[in-house]
């Protein structure tokens, strides 16, 4: 009979017949389909034998009276029992949706069940496994008397019970338990209420109905429980009929609470303490806004004396007021000037009633803060807009987002937290589903101890169950269970060759009895081995209060380190047919540091028991005493195998070559929390191993996360007192002594190690020499990370050593102190101290470096440190810290090694935020979620119809905004919008087709919020070179040099997808360059004319040249140094104000973009010629390119002198998951970039050559080139063409309709260039003037070429021929070509009207600003340097230093060379002498410069100096003559 036909015939009546049914059900219970079916079928077989003794005992038991026992494991006598029907009122069985980490299929949220839940998490995802329970204690069981009317509405009526057991099910003190698919609650309340009726003389109640079926509430704390005897555990084999028991195995797993981890609960109880530090009370660190960044006013080094343009929106005026105020001003003095104008009379006011708003944001300035500091105000300043701000009252503010007084009495629990998250921490077997198979086994063994005959079966029988109890408890099978099954014959189920051979000796029914004893101890030995690694809500004896072990100091534990490896469980079936010689490789380290060579098992092969597993057994001794392991001591555990070589292809020879394969790795601390010493027997679970895995993957938890993991077993030495490592004092006294003490050769070679800036480099010989001269260092701050890395041991002996050198270690900077938190420190004194270095950075600083601290935490040995106290009491107090460490964390959910402890910090966080946020943090998940999925749909759908489905999809989203009235967007909390613009939305033509989104701002005097919403590409990378570059941003304005970067926010929100900040007013390369046609990547004029047409003003035109001088050097040094590729110019973008930018960084650190074997990024940078032509005003070099050479190589020298900060915060991010950045030689590419070994003048010959070989690369233009057909697919046939020289478009209805058009002369071009212009007499209809246009022959043929890109050619003239013969530049060619284009103009006028009125011909003659200049526009003047006056025939600016008994002298550049006589330039080059010198054994010479009258060369000579006396004093009158 199935289990279907059963569930059909039994109903929900009690019957024996079905009882086999509600086997459907329950695999919602933690039971996998094979599990189910096996049980099943035991169970169908022993009802059929329950039916048989019934028939032969009925006549008996009527006449005795006695009601027929069954013998059943679901059923007992007692009758059918009836399911009760909900009340009314009742809730869905389904609950609303959580987005706090959203899942596929999140869609939707209910509010019905929202009204039944805690405040502060409204609804819980129906997607997830059951949690963790949360931290109450279990209530009393209601009175008999209550039985059949419930307080509570909502429970269904319990059937009377007897005593009050601690295994009691109470739902009134539970939270729902949220399962993964849609269960039939009728079945499964049916099949519970079978399994419970019976059991009346039992001192458990029976299993409440519930449509939630949550999980048991346990008490608040974990009390470790008792070694106890297996035998007085219901071990007794006596023999007892069926009927006559009165409970289970299954009463006997008692609750334990959520925080069952001691060290959960030890984290939890810091929780408390850290969050009673901080009352909702205090406004200081609870004020509930969002605080605008203040970045500090050294950063811009203009505070006092500059003047900032302040429009301040307030209620009282109808106008903005609008006032120039300094820099220096704090923000109240702006309120209680701005209340000067709108009150009379002050003494009523208070000033700190008021803030100000930054408009368009939800962030507010602190009325301490100064202008200057600000980042939005400096952020105006750059771009030259207002500074634009609202004066608010503070009780007028919403602080929605503030922690309240209900939130400081919530008790710390993570289970609430854990619950909103999308995959729990371990999904383990249910507490109602290892009962029901400890029943079936139970009522096994009974029935091998009873039977006189059939014994073959009854084994087979019994195996099958103890095999479906171990399948279910992680298919684990323990030595216990081996031995135990060893007594019993073979079975077809169970293959293992030991095992009993002859089965007479069973036929006696007390070694029966024995066996079953003896199995039911390895059982339940078992289950608690599964409930300790696996942290189940169940335990198989009640905690208890545990003794007060003797303690012994690990210092002083001579013994030395070893466990027994027993077996690998959980061996896939294919690797037996793969592999051979298993064997593990046991290691342990400290930092990534060996501390002894790897001892090594023998080799084994794959052995079938219960399962496959490959049995060890093996003692493995460490020749190390416990006494010199460090207290942060990891062992890893690596399991290796040798592949199999295909049938009959190989021989015995390639078979001794053939090489270990790792196939997984575990690691664990061999301290705990409490730091003391691990022993008993453990479960591990091995993480499978990957090619190219670094060494920083090797921490983390076992692999609990995957089902299919193999499960190491570890038995490790228990004793009688616990070996506990406690921290030593620092040492009295640690030598400190200056370093000119040193003699000259020992500081050289300590410079030379001092100058690697990071410890990744350093040789054995370097920390040696590092470690002994460690005395001479301290006063090197930066210096400290090299040095502790050269200590040879962290043993409990030398931490007073190294304890003492940390406190009389001059300060770090808090930058300084980010290397002590590398995976290579991990002692915990070390890492407190760093992270109290710290505690001085601000938060806008502290945003900053976010995600290498978040990194960091991965490097910490247990859940509890100084790290995440740190990150948890900042984001307590500030709300952006906050958010930000939010998403850092949810993005890092990802990560499997790390996930649960990932999921413990998330879930810290939001426990103690307040309800506030967490709701506000639900939004945007939910948002995210429906914007994922619209970018999937968009990007699954055919080109034609992605608009569409754009648009239908964002319908959705104005479906959540209808539920919700506003929500901050994750790229930002200040960002707060309340609606979506649909029809100003749309999306990108690149592969992975992203979003362009326009969200309508709650602020009404605020602009629409235009993001990018990318979906499929990780943006993990993108954030961290962005990040890096705002960094590098922020050190060069620390040093006063403004490089005008283009900062905006990319936030990642998941994998695979992300937010980026739209710039306004911005272009790629590409589409510039392309009005100029496809070939455009060739030509030099396309940015300075785009540039032209959006600042036609002789002073905006050379603002916007000096912000792309400034911006463009910045960026050659950010992606020089990042190793930026994949540069195309697609990825390049440039503002109408002149400020250029990169965008898209999906490759870095050199991996450049591969074009089949061809490598496209060929230059060091992208610096072209058009880019040089907007530096130089024209073709040829100037004085401006000087410029842009010094401000390359001092911002690049500026970066060097900070390379040990961005070597240390690429190295935290080795292990985040990013392709190209996983091991030293990815960060070994930013050191050689960086050159941090070399002075400041070799350096910056070093860019300077880079600049030149970028300049001449013919590889970046071919690629722009070749990008440029490749972007012609998506180019929109709608498109309509533009002109390169318009800035906007003109038509015939705004300018007049054209009457005639006349080229009425031409002239000479600007000055020093040979091109004729035309001057165009254009006559319109109601005008009595004519205007007179100019535009060169160049520009006639753009129009030509975007007219026949719209008509015909039929409906267009004919254009004069570009090929002229003879001198095309000359009067006569110029004469020429005024004809043919006067007949040219004459029959476009007179072409169709579609043709001659169509807008692209009235913005060609639509006159620009160079149109009313009386004559051609002459050349700007140069940025820096004024023409030479006199006789000077040019100007040379030299470096001169002496240094090493050496002169130095740097040749930079030369300014205003006078041409040739024959016109050309010169190649110069420079002659150097030391005057004087009758013999010139003095002169240097430089390299010539080609055609240029202002070269550059930064080329450095040197002269040795005289060495005798005598010429020592007539050096003094040394001079130095340059030559040209």
């Amino acid at each position: 009979m199935s289990a279907a036909q059963t569930q059909k015939e039994g109903g929900g009546g009690g019957g024996g017949e079905g009882g086999g049914g509600s086997w459907a059900c329950l695999e919602s219970l933690g039971l996998s389909q094979k599990e189910l079916v096996l049980a099943e079928a035991l169970q169908m077989e022993y009802d059929a034998l329950s039916r048989l003794k019934r028939d032969k005992n009925a006549p008996d038991a009527q006449t005795s009276g006695e009601p027929t026992p069954s013998d059943s494991s679901f059923h007992r006598a007692g009758g059918p029992c009836s399911v009760p029907a909900l009340p009314a009122g009742a809730p869905p069985s389904q609950g609303g949706h959580l987005y706090i980490l959203d899942g596929p299929g999140l869609t939707k949220r209910s509010t019905a069940d929202a009204k039944l839940l805690p405040k502060s998490f409204q609804t819980f995802p129906d997607d997830t496994p059951p949690a963790i329970p949360p931290r109450n204690p279990i209530p009393p069981p209601p009175p008999a008397s209550s039985s059949s009317g419930s307080e509570n509405p909502f429970l269904p009526v319990r059937a009377p019970a007897a005593t009050h057991d601690v295994n009691v099910y109470t739902p009134d003190a539970d939270l729902p338990k949220v399962l993964s698919v849609e269960l039939d609650y009728d079945i499964i309340n049916d099949s519970l209420a079978r399994l419970n009726s019976g059991r009346r003389d039992g001192p458990g109640k029976p299993v409440a109905r519930s449509n939630t079926l949550p999980p048991q509430v346990p008490p608040r704390t974990y009390l470790p429980v008792a070694k106890s005897n297996k035998n007085q555990r219901r071990a007794s084999a006596d023999p007892v009929t069926p009927g006559s028991r009165t409970s289970g195995f299954g009463y006997e797993l008692f609750q334990v609470s959520e925080e069952r981890d001691e060290e959960v609960a030890a984290f939890c109880h810091m929780l408390d303490v850290l969050r009673s530090a901080y009352p909702h009370s205090d406004r200081s660190k609870n004020a509930g806004l969002v605080w605008s960044p203040w970045v500090g006013q050294e950063e811009l080094h203009r505070g006092p004396g500059l003047s900032v343009k302040v429009s301040v929106v307030s209620a009282h005026f109808r106008e903005p007021l609008t006032f120039t105020c300094d820099g220096s001003s704090t923000a109240d003095l702006i309120i209680y000037q701005t209340l000067c104008y709108a009150h009379e009379d002050l003494d009523h006011l208070d000033v700190d009633d008021y803030l100000l708003k930054v408009c368009g944001h939800d962030e507010y300035l602190q009325n301490c803060q100064t202008l200057a500091g600000l980042e939005y105000v400096q952020h105006c300043l750059k771009f030259d807009w207002d500074v634009r701000l609202i004066l608010t009252q503070r009780a007028s503010i919403n602080t929605e987002l503030a922690r309240t007084k209900d939130d400081d009495e919530l008790a710390s629990t993570l289970n609430h937290g854990i619950l909103l998250q999308e995959r729990p921490i371990k999904q383990t077997v249910t507490r109602e589903a290892l009962t029901l198979l400890l029943d079936t086994f139970h009522n096994e063994a009974e029935s091998f101890t009873l039977a006189e005959a059939e014994l073959a079966l009854r084994v087979e029988r019994l195996v099958q169950s103890v095999k479906a109890l171990c399948s279910s408890l992680a298919a684990v099978e323990t030595p216990d269970v081996t031995a135990a099954l060893g007594r019993l014959p073979a079975c077809p189920c169970r293959l293992q060759p030991k095992v009993l051979k002859d089965a007479s000796v069973l036929s006696i029914r007390e070694n029966r009895e024995k066996v079953v004893e003896k199995l039911t101890a390895a059982i339940l030995d078992l289950v608690d081995l599964y409930c300790a690694t696996f942290n189940a809500n169940f335990h198989t004896a009640p905690h208890s209060h545990p003794g007060a072990a003797p303690v012994q100091e690990a210092g002083h534990a001579a013994a030395v380190l070893s466990f027994n490896v027993y077996a690998a469980h959980r061996v896939p079936v294919t690797w037996a047919a793969s592999y051979e010689g298993f064997f593990l490789s046991c290691a342990l380290s400290h930092g990534g540091v060996e501390l002894c060579a790897p001892q090594h098992t023998s080799k084994q092969s794959v052995s079938k028991y219960l399962f496959h597993l490959v049995v060890w057994d093996q003692r493995v001794t460490f020749p190390v005493q416990i006494s010199q392991l460090p207290r942060e001591t990891q062992l890893t555990v690596t399991l290796y195998a040798s592949s199999l070589p295909p049938p009959g292809g190989a021989d015995e020879k390639s078979r001794q070559r053939r090489s270990a394969e790792a196939l997984g790795w575990v690691t664990m601390p061999l301290f705990d929390f409490r730091h003391v010493l691990t022993r008993g027997r453990k479960l591990l679970g091995l993480w499978p191993s990957m090619a190219g895995r670094s060494v920083n993957a090797h921490s983390g938890s076992p692999n609990f996360s995957q089902p299919d993991s193999v499960i190491l077993q570890v038995d490790f030495p228990s004793s009688a007192c616990d070996i506990r490592f406690s921290t030593p004092p620092a040492a009295d006294f640690c030598p400190q002594y200056d370093f000119s003490r040193l003699d000259a050769g020992s500081q050289v070679a300590l410079r030379d190690i001092l100058h690697k800036k990071a410890f990744f480099w350093l040789t054995a010989e370097d920390k040696r020499a590092v470690w002994e001269k460690k005395a001479f260092c301290q006063a090197e701050s930066g210096a400290l990370p090299l040095v502790l890395a050269s200590a040879p041991c962290w043993q409990w002996a030398c931490l007073p050593d190294i304890y003492a050198l940390l406190g009389q270690w001059a300060c770090p900077g808090h930058l300084d102190a980010l290397g002590l938190l590398h995976a290579s420190f991990p002692d915990q004194e070390l890492r407190r101290t760093a992270v109290q270095w710290m505690d001085a950075i601000s938060e806008a600083e502290l945003i900053d470096f976010l995600p290498q601290l978040v990194q960091a935490v991965k490097y910490e040995c247990y859940l509890d440190s100084s790290l995440v106290r740190f990150l948890l009491r900042r984001a307590i107090g500030d709300l952006s810290v906050a958010h930000y460490l939010f998403w850092l964390l949810k993005d890092n959910l990802q990560d499997s090694q790390f996930r649960a402890r990932y999921q413990h910090l998330l879930a810290a966080l939001l426990c103690c935020v307040g309800r506030g946020l967490r709701e506000q943090l639900d939004r945007q998940c939910w948002m995210v979620s429906i914007l994922a999925k619209v970018a999937q749909s968009v990007r699954d759908a055919a080109p034609t119809a992605r608009q569409t489905v754009l648009r239908e999809g964002l319908e959705e989203m104005k479906s959540f905004f209808s539920v919700n009235s506003s929500c901050r967007l994750p790229l930002n909390p200040a960002l707060l919008v309340r609606g979506i613009d649909i029809p100003a939305c749309s999306f990108f033509n690149s592969n992975a087709v992203p979003l362009k989104l326009s969200f309508r701002n709650v602020d009404p005097l605020g602009d629409n919020v235009s993001v990018i919403f990318k979906s499929g590409d990780d943006l993990r990378q993108d954030m961290l070179t962005l990040q890096v570059i705002r960094i590098m941003n922020k050190i060069w304005l620390q040093e006063g040099l403004d490089m005008r970067m283009v900062i905006f926010k990319c936030f990642s929100t998941g994998r695979g997808r992300g937010m980026v900040e739209m710039i306004p007013q911005a272009d790629t390369l590409r589409k510039i360059q392309v009005e100029h046609g496809v070939t455009g990547s060739f030509k030099d004029r396309p940015l300075a004319d785009w540039l032209q047409k959006h600042n036609p003003a002789d002073e905006q035109y050379d603002k916007a040249v000096e912000n792309f001088i400034y911006s463009c050097a910045g960026c050659c040094v950010a992606t020089y140094v990042l190793g930026i590729c994949d540069r195309h110019n697609d990825n390049i973008m440039l503002k109408t104000s002149g400020h250029m930018f990169h965008i898209d960084f999906g490759k870095f650190l050199g991996h450049a973009q591969m074009f089949g074997n061809i490598k496209r990024d060929r230059a060091p940078f992208v610096f072209t010629s058009d880019m040089a032509y907007v530096i130089n005003g024209g073709d040829k070099p100037s004085s401006r390119f000087h410029d842009f050479v010094d401000l390359c190589c001092e911002a690049y020298n500026l970066i060097r002198k900070h390379a040990h900060l961005f070597l240390n915060l690429l190295g935290l991010m080795l292990s985040c998951g990013i392709p190209e950045l996983s091991d030293i030689d990815d960060l070994k590419y930013v050191y050689d970039a960086l050159r941090p070994h070399e002075s400041e003048a070799d350096a910056t010959m070093y860019f300077t050559r880079l600049i030149e070989s970028s300049l001449g690369s013919v590889a970046t233009k071919l690629n722009f080139f070749i990008h440029n057909l490749a972007q012609m697919k998506f180019a929109c046939g709608e498109d309509v063409p533009s002109l390169s020289f318009a800035p906007r478009v003109h038509s015939a209805k705004s300018d007049g309709v054209i009457r005639s058009l006349y080229v009425c002369a031409h002239a000479r071009g600007t000055s020093g260039g040979k091109a004729h212009t035309y001057v165009v007499k254009v006559e319109r209809e109601g005008q009595q003037e004519a205007q007179l246009v100019q535009r060169t022959f160049e520009e006639f043929q753009e129009l030509h070429s975007k007219l026949r890109l719209m008509f015909p050619s039929s409906k267009l003239p004919s254009f004069p021929s570009r090929l002229v013969i003879g001198r095309s530049r000359g009067e006569a060619a110029a004469e020429r070509r005024k004809d043919e284009l006067n007949g040219y103009v004459w029959h476009l006028v007179h072409a169709a009207q579609d043709v001659s009125q169509c807008d692209l011909v009235y913005t060609f003659f639509h006159p620009l600003p160079r149109d009313e200049r009386p004559g051609p526009s002459s050349s700007r003047t140069e940025m820096a340097w004024t023409p030479a006056s006199g006789k000077q025939l040019g100007e040379v600016k030299l470096s001169i230093c002496y240094r090493n008994d050496k002169l130095f002298i740097m040749v930079m550049h030369i300014r205003g060379l006078q041409s040739l006589q024959d016109g050309t330039d010169p190649d110069p080059y420079v002659k150097l002498y030391l005057l004087p010198d009758p013999q010139k054994t003095s002169k240097r010479k430089t390299k010539a410069a080609r055609r240029t009258c202002n070269p550059t060369y930064n080329e450095m000579v040197h002269v040795n100096r005289h060495k005798t006396k005598q010429k020592k004093k007539k050096t003094n009158d040394d001079t130095i003559s340059v030559e040209c």
